[in-house]
Formats: C-alpha cells, sequence, structure tokens
C-alpha cells in the first residue's frame, strides 16, 4: 500500500489553526519553474529525497516567480548557485503573499523539510511574520533581506543582510546623466521605504555627478508588482520628455519593455535585463546573491550560529564586497560615458567613493547633511532615509 501524502498546506494550516495563529484558507500559485540541483520545491508532492539526507536543509521564499527578470530572479539565482555546492539541499516556494500565507510556507519548511536555516527574501515578510514565528523556532536560524536588526529587541535567532545595490545605481545614474538628450530620467518606484528613496537619491546623485541640471521623476505605484501601473507610470514620463527610464519595483520587465517600445534609453534593476531592450539598455543595478548565500553557507557548515555571535545579525556590502555589480554597458553606451563611469566604479571599489557629503540639501531646500559631515554606507542613518535630494522631482511622501 502506498503512503497517503498530505498536502503541506493543509497539514500546515491545521498546525497553525492549533496554535492560534489564525492563518487564512488562501491558496496561493505555486512555483512551476525547473528546480536547480539539490533543490525541491516545497508546493510539490512529487519531492524526492530525504529532507534529514543533506547535512544542510535550507528553505527561501519568494514573492514573485522565480522568472521574473527582477527581485524573485535575482535571488532564485542565488538560490541555483549554492543548491550546487556539496552538502546542500534547497527547499523553495514561490509567489508567496506578504500575509499570514508566508507563515504557513515557513513551517511547512520546518516541520516537513527539516530546514534549519530560512531565506524569506521579501521585505514584508519580516513584520509581523518572521517576528511571530522566530521565538517559537529557537533552532532555527531566519535570515531576512533588508529587515534592520535591533540589538535587544529582535529575537536572537533572526539575521539581516542586504547590499548598498545605490552604488550601482549611482553609477547607472551617471550612464543615464551622460546618455539623456533632455535631461529628463524618469523613475518608477514601488513604496517610499527607505531603502527605495535611497536608491533613486544615489542615482540622482549620480546623474547630477556629471550633469547638474539633470532632473529625476518619481512616480510611485503603491506597490511591488502592479505591472498595468508601472505601464502608465512610464508612458506619462515618456510624454513629458523623459528620455532615460529606470526603476525599483519587483519586476523591472514592463518599464523595460516600455522603455524599448518608446525609443527611449533604459537603466535595468535587479538583474540583467539588456534582453528585453536590445537597443535602448544602458546598464544597470545587479545583485550577487550567489556571492552572499554562499557566505552564509560557509559559516552555517562552520557550524556557527546567529545566537552565538559566529554569524552577524547586520550583513552588509557593495560592490567591493560582492554584494551587487554594474550590469555590461550597452551598445548606445558611448566610450566616453564607459570610460567615466568605470572612474567612479573604481573609487567605490578601493573606497575612496563617498555618496553622501555634506553640504546636501534635499529637494525643498532644506539642509539635510551638514557641510563638512560624511555618511559612509554602513551609517544606520542611511537605512532610514525619508527625504529626497536636490533634482528629485517627486514627494517621498508617495
Amino acid at each position: 500500500m502506498s503512503p497517503i501524502y498530505i498536502p503541506r498546506r493543509k497539514f500546515i494550516r491545521g498546525a497553525i489553526a492549533t496554535a492560534a495563529f489564525g492563518a487564512t484558507s488562501q491558496l496561493w500559485v505555486g512555483c512551476t519553474e525547473q528546480a536547480p540541483p539539490n533543490t525541491a520545491t516545497t508546493s510539490s508532492p512529487g519531492t524526492t529525497g530525504s529532507p534529514t539526507a543533506a547535512l544542510l536543509n535550507i528553505g527561501f521564499i519568494y514573492v514573485g516567480p522565480k522568472d521574473d527578470f527582477g527581485y524573485s530572479q535575482a535571488h532564485f539565482e542565488g538560490e541555483t548557485a549554492i543548491a550546487k555546492l556539496p552538502g546542500v539541499k534547497t527547499f523553495s516556494e514561490a509567489s508567496v503573499a506578504e500575509t499570514a500565507v508566508v507563515q504557513e510556507t515557513m513551517l511547512g519548511m520546518i516541520n516537513q523539510n527539516g530546514v534549519t536555516a530560512l531565506f524569506p527574501t521579501s521585505f514584508g515578510y519580516f513584520d509581523p511574520h518572521i517576528l511571530k514565528l522566530a521565538p517559537a523556532n529557537p533552532k532555527v536560524q531566519f535570515f531576512h533581506c533588508g529587515g534592520l536588526y535591533t540589538e535587544g529587541k529582535t529575537p536572537n535567532n533572526i539575521g539581516s543582510y542586504y547590499g548598498y545595490i545605490d552604488e550601482a545605481q549611482y553609477v547607472a545614474g551617471v550612464v543615464a546623466g551622460l546618455s539623456t538628450k533632455s535631461g529628463k530620467l524618469g523613475f518608477v518606484a514601488a513604496k517610499p521605504i527607505p531603502q527605495v528613496v535611497r536608491n533613486i537619491n544615489s542615482y540622482t546623485l549620480g546623474a547630477r555627478s556629471v550633469n547638474p541640471k539633470a532632473t529625476v521623476q518619481v512616480i510611485f505605484t503603491g506597490d511591488w508588482s502592479v505591472p498595468v501601473k508601472e505601464a502608465e507610470a512610464a508612458n506619462s514620463m515618456v510624454d513629458q520628455g523623459v528620455d532615460v527610464l529606470t526603476c525599483h519595483v519587483d519586476s523591472p520587465k514592463v518599464v523595460m519593455e516600455t522603455a524599448e517600445k518608446r525609443k527611449v534609453f533604459c537603466t535595468g534593476y535587479h538583474t540583467n535585463q539588456s534582453s528585453l531592450a536590445p537597443n535602448g539598455y544602458l546598464t544597470g543595478a545587479e545583485w550577487d546573491w550567489k556571492n552572499v548565500y554562499t557566505k552564509y553557507v560557509e559559516l552555517l557548515k562552520a557550524g556557527k550560529t546567529l545566537s552565538d555571535g559566529g554569524i552577524p545579525h547586520i550583513l552588509r556590502g557593495g560592490l567591493k564586497e560582492g554584494f551587487c555589480k554594474v550590469s555590461p554597458f550597452g551598445s548606445a553606451v558611448s566610450a566616453a560615458t564607459k570610460k567615466e563611469a568605470e572612474k567612479v566604479m573604481a573609487k567605490f571599489m578601493d573606497g575612496s567613493m563617498i555618496i553622501y557629503a555634506g553640504e546636501m540639501k534635499d529637494n525643498t531646500g532644506k539642509v539635510v547633511i551638514a557641510k563638512g559631515k560624511e555618511f559612509k554606507q554602513t551609517d544606520p542613518d542611511l537605512e532610514k532615509m525619508d527625504w529626497f535630494v536636490e533634482g528629485v522631482i517627486g514627494n517621498v511622501k508617495g
């Protein structure tokens, strides 16, 4: 007699109800993409192999599809890389909403797949979901992308990792500032959280470092993935004379394709989108999560943990540390522009580049960084940014 299979989500919903989590009964679209070696899609009843066979079982959760040309794909590329490492088995779930549903997914990976390290990658998974599950699962290490660990407040088995991708955005801004003919750049953004605001500001500062009169118009869509609003925002800005488009949304696909269709330039985000805009793609700011996740695997294999201090609770890095990179330059980028961008990249690599140095004013004319003051990338104040620099057309309140 073959064993009875109980779907993971049904099993976990019962467990959550018993634990009074009050999870919804909403179903979501499970991942259907082909998994990399040593990887199991946890929504599939056909998963083979014992979850305890691998030395290290790691879970990944994505808010979007694994082939979104954006945020989720960038993380999936990182998962794919470590799934090839010996002694590592990964489990992943895609298109998981930033609701109680993610609690079901995390518990399923813990209870059914035996994961001891979880990477719930979306910003909205942190509060309240990770914060709720971590204390009840002290032997599991939760690594959240973008959250800020607070000593003495955040549970000790939670870690925060993120990259200074605004360095790559600054370089992309330099390329955009030297490529624009109108001096008008456009930025389609999801929500005015500090990470997004910082990207917009760094992009603008890069552009204005080589083109002081350049402006960056910002339109917020209100959520991470709203393709219709992203297209409307992109078209609206092109109609107003913008000739370089970029974005900070989960999937830049729509913005890149709209730019190509409207025959304007674009710079990408998260992954390389050059195939979507072969004529107008200038460059982009990309994540290199395979590098970051490999570092975590090395620490985990060595038996180190967040709780004992062997793994840092806050892990950050930029271009120099390999957390991010600049996309290869497109065919529309001139030799002189490439040379200027490479000079800036070299400064980031040798540590001499400071993006945020005073005197600096916001876009209302208020001094936000005093003359003589500098904020290095590691300064926590930059992770609380709630103002736009001069040259940004838009309101940080959305």
